[in-house]
């Protein structure tokens, strides 16, 4: 009886990666990154090249494009957004990163000033390949001149308009403020209050603006009583709230501009007594996860956060591809926001 024949896995002599890396004296990483266009020096890449001609290395074209995608490195850089805000922005980025076999790097700078952001910008940019920028640092010019300056694309998420650097992905955050505001109109409010973002975002001043807009079309003047300012955080919103609620005359409503601060209001007309809506009506924005912990729900504008960063990643890889080709594109990505209609608006009181 014949035995089995045992299966032999034939050897190879053909030349590896870490063959042309000992030759050219670099990592292997380094030999994968200038064959696919990675970032390297050009005296490096030259050095790779040479050793892949006189060794006759032939890579692997499916394994080099998973190299490619793994050494991509995108980060994204927060300080202090709102929690919800940024959970959304995680989940949305994680999931992308995972799909796309890139590497996401996550990294928390605790609000430093000018000179400190411009070090950290400049010794970031020698370790990735482009950049996720979240409010508020998506308008920060210190970080978003070092990082233009060493050649990394860079995408901001949320700012009020198109910078001259960088590409963004944003909301209509004008029409989104005046829907807002048109909503508590239609309900028969007059006395409307509204509580700020942060004085150092353009989208803060957008949402206003719609506010006003929308306020002077229906032929109500803007009362400087109303509007306090805040700064996106649950505790800015409780202090804004608290001195809109003890006027003489309070209002009927408050539009906060995002949703940490609209849950603020509705914990201090609760704590005043006053009951939501019957009593006070209150809207926020962003639609986070802050809208639906509070009761009652918040109504609010839906602002996509989780799908902006996937388009965030999207014009960050295209960016990444081109760059080699000498190619620098600017892509100003508007994605529709809409109104989410719940239980914290009715008419005011006495109009019903």
């Amino acid at each position: 009886m014949d035995k089995p024949k045992k299966s032999v896995r034939r050897k190879t002599s053909g030349v590896t990666i870490d063959e042309v890396a000992a030759l050219a004296g670099v990592s292997p990483m380094t030999v994968s990154r200038a064959i696919n266009q990675g970032k390297v020096r050009d005296v490096t890449r030259e050095r790779v090249m040479r050793a892949v001609r006189e060794l006759g290395y032939t890579p692997n074209l499916a394994a080099s494009s998973l190299a490619a995608a793994q050494h991509t490195r995108i980060a994204l850089i927060y300080t202090d957004p709102s929690g919800a805000y940024l959970r959304e922005l995680l989940v949305g980025l994680l999931r992308v990163a995972s799909n796309a076999a890139i590497q996401l790097v996550i990294d928390y700078w605790d609000e430093p000033g000018p000179a400190a952001q411009r070090k950290a910008a400049r010794a970031l940019a020698g370790r990735v390949d482009g950049v996720i920028l979240p409010p508020p640092l998506c308008e920060s010019k210190p970080v978003v001149t070092e990082l233009v300056k060493a050649g990394i694309p860079v995408v901001a998420i949320a700012p009020g308009h198109l910078g001259n650097d960088i590409s963004c992905v944003r909301i209509d955050d004008f029409h989104a403020g005046r829907e807002l505001a048109e909503h508590l109109i239609q309900q028969g409010h007059r006395r409307i209050g509204f509580i700020c973002g942060r004085t150092d975002l353009s989208a803060s001043a957008r949402r206003y603006d719609g506010f006003v807009s929308a306020l002077h079309d229906a032929g109500l003047e803007v009362d400087p009583a109303l509007v306090e300012q805040g700064d996106y955080t649950y505790r800015s919103g409780l202090a804004a709230a608290e001195k809109l609620l003890c006027q003489p005359r309070p209002p009927t409503a408050i539009l906060a501009s995002n949703d940490d601060m609209g849950a603020a209001a509705i914990s201090v007309a609760h704590r005043r007594g006053l009951e939501v809506p019957r009593d006070l009506s209150v809207v926020g924005f962003d639609d986070s996860s802050a809208a639906t912990t509070v009761w009652p729900e918040l109504t609010t504008i839906h602002q996509p956060i989780a799908s902006m960063a996937d388009a965030a990643i999207e014009i960050l890889l295209r960016t990444i591809r081109r760059r080699s080709e000498g190619v620098r594109v600017l892509t100003d990505h508007v994605v529709p926001h809409r109104l989410v209609v719940r239980d914290s608006v009715t008419r005011p009181p006495g109009s019903r």
